[in-house]
């Protein structure tokens, strides 16, 4: 059984213990989508440092439609926070690719959330930071996310606790409902993320914790995409010769 105030309580406890051996006088730097992820992760942080330790950094491509979540967020928490917008520096990249080069539809999802990271760094480096990792269990189980964009960070309090439970650590962080509840979206492509993975989050997290699942053809499709996306999760490869 899942205890969400215990569990509240050691990442909190964690994430002291990170920035006391990693950088005792830095700030946490946290991307806000206005989504629940980053949300908790913010508020994990103002709870482990205080409010003046943690900047948000607002990244819309352009007019993002939600941007209002992330102020909503950002005003909640009462962290100071930088609003950058990433769509000149997306645009110019695309434009700059070689006529000769076919861009993929994969490749054109994938630049805005590794032009985001670059900028958290950049923002990081300026203010004597440590970057937030984002991510959740359920969502690395099945790589859904963008290496070197949004699986990148410094630190990551979240990646051993499914959906369903980072829910729960939010509502015990006192967020409003419309932040913990708001259905998760890419950004990118329009879709819902359950639409894109072909399953729900609560048939993910139950057979991620239990090993049940009802579908079986839902089974294999998380099966496949945890076993095509484990390299995301594993360090780099690197050739050792023999001396």
């Amino acid at each position: 059984m899942f205890n969400a105030e215990k569990v509240k309580k050691e990442c909190v406890e964690w994430i002291r213990d990170f920035f006391k051996n990693n950088g005792p006088d830095c700030n946490a730097v946290v991307g806000i989508s206005g989504g629940k992820d980053s949300s908790i992760a913010a508020a994990l942080c103002v709870e482990a440092l205080g409010k003046e330790r943690v900047i948000g950094v607002l990244m819309p491509q352009g007019e993002q439609h939600d941007i209002d979540m992330a102020y909503l967020l950002v005003n909640h928490l009462g962290i100071k926070h930088y609003e950058i917008n990433v769509k000149d520096a997306i645009d110019a990249l695309l434009k700059n690719m070689p006529e000769e080069l076919p861009v993929s539809v994969q490749t054109k999802t994938n630049i805005p959330p590794r032009v985001r990271m670059a900028t958290l760094y950049a923002v990081s480096q300026s203010v004597n930071g440590r970057v937030v990792n984002t991510c959740n269990l359920s969502e690395d189980w099945v790589g859904y996310s963008t290496r070197y964009g949004d699986a990148a960070g410094d630190f990551s309090p979240m990646s051993n606790l499914t959906v369903t439970e980072v829910k729960e650590i939010g509502r015990l962080l006192g967020l409003p409902d419309v932040l913990v509840d708001k259905v998760p979206i890419d950004g990118l492509c329009g879709k819902t993320d359950e639409e894109n993975l072909g399953f729900t989050y609560a048939e993910l997290d139950r057979y991620i914790r239990t090993g049940e699942i009802d579908d079986k053809d839902k089974k294999e499709l998380i099966d496949r995409k945890h076993r095509m996306n484990l390299f995301k999760l594993e360090m780099m490869p690197a050739f050792k010769p023999e001396m």
